[in-house]
């Protein structure tokens, strides 16, 4: 059994969002499959492609500002580095 590493315990979702980064020029559909406070696991497409930070915009039109963590072929696990909303989980 693998120990749990999260500062914030997770919440499932099932959620839209887009992976914005340079400059905003450029996005990618994303699903929200888990959130905290403190973090996030994305489904995409690929992740091939996809920077080590970017924007994360949320269906509301909140953006966070995201660090991966891990990646595996269509999952990216981030960490949000901006405290921009305390209680995020139960906001979305």
């Amino acid at each position: 059994m693998t120990e749990e590493k999260r500062v914030a315990a997770r919440r499932r979702v099932f959620k839209g969002g887009q992976i914005t980064f340079t400059g905003r020029g450029a996005a990618i559909d994303c699903y929200i499959r888990n959130i905290s406070d403190t973090g996030a696991r994305l489904t995409v497409e690929s992740a091939v492609g996809i920077p080590d930070t970017f924007d994360l915009m949320f269906d509301q039109g909140l953006i966070r500002k995201c660090e991966v963590v891990w990646r595996q072929a269509t999952e990216i696990g981030v960490r949000f580095v901006q405290t921009v909303c305390t209680d995020l989980a139960s906001k979305i």
